[in-house]
Order: C-alpha cells, then sequence, then structure tokens
C-alpha cells in the first residue's frame, strides 16, 4: 500500500496517550481523519489544544456535539463529584459509543480502520470499557456490522503510560498540547491520580513534562 492510501480514522482527546498515537499514525504515513467528542463538561482549553496538535500536523478535524449525553448519563466525572475512587468516575458505555460513530464515519469515507487510543493496563481496574475483553468482542461486532470491512485498532491496549510515553523519542511528540487531569481547573492541579501518574510517567522516561515545570 502506498503512502496516503493507509485512510483511517481517530478518536482524539488532548490525553497523552491520544496525542501520542495521532503522531505515531502522522508518522506512518497513514491519511488520518481525527473526530472529537464534546459529551459533557467544558471542553474549552481541552478542545483548543485538539485543534493546535491537528493544524500543527495539517490535520482536518471534525467534531461531533454529545453534550445531550450530560442528561442521560450519571457519572462523577460529568458532576464534577470528583475523587481517587476512579469507579466513580466511570461514564457508561462511553468507549461503545465513540466508536459506533467513529466506525460510522470511516464507513462514509472508506477508512478500512479506526484508531482508538484506550489502554487497559491501568483502567481495566475500574473502567469496564477498557478490557481486552470489551474490545475484542466489540471489534467482532464492528466487523460483520454493515457490508463495508472496519477495523478496529487499540495498540496500547496492554501498555502502561510510560510505555505510551516511550514512542516521543521516535515521534517527537508536542505534550505542551496535552493534559492530564480530573479538575479542569486553568491549569493541571498536580494532585488528582491522573496527574500523579503523568508525572510518574515522565519520570521514568527522564523526560521532563512541558506543563508546569514538570509538575502534571
Amino acid at each position: 500500500m502506498s503512502v496516503g492510501e493507509k485512510k483511517a480514522v481517530m478518536v482524539l482527546s488532548w490525553w497523552i496517550d491520544s496525542t501520542t498515537l495521532l503522531y505515531r499514525l502522522v508518522n506512518e504515513w497513514y491519511e488520518v481523519y481525527p473526530i472529537w467528542f464534546i459529551y459533557w463538561q467544558n471542553h474549552t482549553k481541552e478542545l483548543d489544544f485538539a485543534k493546535q496538535t491537528c493544524e500543527k500536523l495539517w490535520l482536518d478535524f471534525k467534531i461531533v456535539d454529545l453534550s445531550f449525553l450530560k442528561d442521560l448519563l450519571k457519572s462523577g466525572l460529568m458532576n464534577w463529584e470528583i475523587s481517587d475512587d476512579l469507579k466513580t468516575l466511570v461514564v457508561p458505555n462511553r468507549n461503545m459509543i465513540f466508536i459506533s460513530i467513529a466506525v460510522w464515519y470511516a464507513e462514509s469515507i472508506w477508512a478500512e480502520i479506526v484508531w482508538y487510543w484506550i489502554y487497559s493496563w491501568w483502567e481495566e481496574e475500574h473502567q469496564p470499557d477498557c478490557r481486552e475483553e470489551f474490545v475484542n468482542k466489540l471489534n467482532d461486532v464492528v466487523k460483520i456490522s454493515d457490508w463495508n470491512y472496519v477495523e478496529l485498532y487499540m495498540p496500547y491496549l496492554k501498555y502502561s503510560k510510560d510505555e505510551i510515553i516511550k514512542e516521543w523519542i521516535k515521534n517527537w511528540v508536542d505534550y505542551s498540547l496535552t493534559r492530564s487531569c480530573y479538575k479542569w481547573g486553568e491549569t493541571p492541579c498536580g494532585e488528582c491520580v491522573v496527574c500523579r501518574e503523568r508525572e510518574n510517567a515522565f519520570q521514568k522516561n527522564w523526560i521532563k513534562d512541558p506543563l508546569l515545570n514538570n509538575k502534571n
């Protein structure tokens, strides 16, 4: 397959995992179509980061507004009830919803692949839809959901956060346009569980986090 023929849709977020995967796909010469979902909180800064990343990589950027879901789903994450009990922050079926729409988009532009950045190494303990079992069964369903063949690729499923950051070395990811915080202030809090996980991942790779002098 020649350069530019590997057309793919990628579910995008502002997290390290997502941004790393986006850079990887661009460097592997995929024709990438990022898709972003608005579904609950004020996404102003995070959405701006995602837009800047796509502009930097010369990519089109599609935004899908799912904000109505806030009235249908109950989650501490969507109601600002943030705690270290990660099971209270689960957004039920979020990945199934996102992937279903991404597959729909892929079929409309004749893309054969949907890439998603979730990883189960850490999240499977509190996020049911990040488990390998869920991903495998959903992939089976996607393959028979339409006459057009679309496959899910989730390359970081068995990675840890620090293993994902290692890809920075070969893909030169700009992590200044990423966030890792559940409290969504003007700046990362540096105290919540995902901020601590991010700091630990950077430290293991001996890389300085560009945010807050390595305090996020």
